[in-house]
């Protein structure tokens, strides 16, 4: 039953061009290695360890860092305890109306007690100002690292530059360690934030934030086994350019430098909009779209992920008219650090998308 399960959803008709088989894929040549699903085993144990090594940072780095620059963690103010307030709040954070008549009439309380009651208890799940800013240097830290190590492999690779050698000789094209390493390196960190998000405080975009991840895991995994290697680390290059600055920023937001963080808001604009609505639609996708088709042929998993590909350049433009709009706003009010806040409200720009990979 397992196996013929396996064998319906491997489709070599599905997930290969024609002609080609993944028994195909089993026998290369001499020195030369393809990719294969069993390759990424190493994972979840790796996903582990980069969960403990950023709770080492935090602790080691990014804590003192904040005291530094004297980002205290704060102590919230806590809600008197009370165990019918409780089991609603962990239902519902947010009640409406009828029930806060109900809970005045079951307590004795004035509905304007309980409604206070409920803001000092969101307030008391907020993450302070010190836990976002470890959560940020976490983040800079590991897009930079990946950002610098796949433009080191990638400068010198002829897909780079001609976009058409991703497609010569596909799906036969070889596997090399730069190219292992950074997709072991990116799957393990989405593998660690869904870990991370049952462990963390729980945020109201506690749901989304999974489907993401799930998502982006899904996605790396299958390009990965379906070869796409060469698009992929070009993708994946491609999204890390900006966080880098995005991080970076709301970093300098937290530490109160507020014309750093002006500076930076700047750069990661531009830098989204050059690495976002230029080079990834113009030059990755096209590739995808038309030199694939060119080259190798369409066949059923093009279609799924070119219409992936499509899909997240739709919300690239979405994102980046949210990102013009709130940062004009903020700029005629001569604090582009509201600009973090609101996004954070609207658009969870912080992690809803920004780092979402092919």
């Amino acid at each position: 039953m397992t196996t013929s399960i396996s064998t319906w959803f491997w489709s070599d008709r599905f997930w290969l061009p024609e002609n080609v088989s993944w028994a195909d894929l089993e026998h290369p040549p001499p020195g030369v290695e393809y990719p294969r699903l069993g390759h990424l085993v190493c994972v979840l144990p790796l996903a582990v360890g980069v969960f403990l090594l950023r709770k080492l940072f935090e602790r080691l780095v990014a804590k003192p860092c904040a005291h530094i620059l004297q980002i205290e963690a704060g102590v919230p103010r806590r809600a008197q305890p009370n165990a019918v307030l409780e089991r609603l709040y962990q239902s519902k954070m947010c009640p409406d109306t009828r029930q806060l008549e109900g809970l005045s009439k079951q307590l004795d309380w004035d509905v304007r007690k309980i409604q206070r009651w409920f803001r000092i208890r969101r307030n008391q799940d907020r993450p302070s100002m010190q836990q976002k800013f470890c959560e940020s240097m976490w983040r800079f830290t590991f897009y930079l690292v990946t950002f610098l190590y796949s433009i080191s492999h990638l400068w010198v690779s002829p897909w780079m530059w001609d976009t058409r050698h991703c497609w010569y000789n596909y799906p036969f094209q070889s596997l090399s360690p730069e190219q292992y390493n950074h997709y072991v390196a990116e799957l393990a960190f989405y593998w660690s934030l869904m870990f991370s998000q049952f462990i963390d405080i729980k945020r109201k975009d506690f749901i989304i934030m999974l489907v993401h991840h799930l998502a982006t895991i899904i996605l790396i995994t299958f390009s990965y086994a379906n070869n796409m290697l060469r698009a992929g680390t070009l993708v994946m290059c491609v999204h890390d350019a900006s966080d880098i600055f995005l991080e970076a920023a709301k970093l300098a937001n937290y530490a109160k430098y507020q014309r750093l963080c002006d500076g930076l808001f700047v750069v990661f604009s531009i830098s989204f909009f050059f690495t976002r609505l230029v080079i990834f639609p113009f030059w990755i996708v096209y590739s995808v779209l038309f030199e694939s088709w060119e080259i190798a042929g369409p066949y059923q998993a093009w279609w799924l992920f070119n219409g992936l590909l499509l899909v997240l350049q739709t919300l690239h433009i979405i994102w980046f008219y949210l990102i013009t709009r709130i940062a004009i706003k903020a700029i005629f009010k001569g604090k582009v650090g509201l600009v973090f806040c609101r996004l954070s409200i609207k658009t969870k720009l912080n992690n809803y998308n920004m780092d979402c990979h092919y």
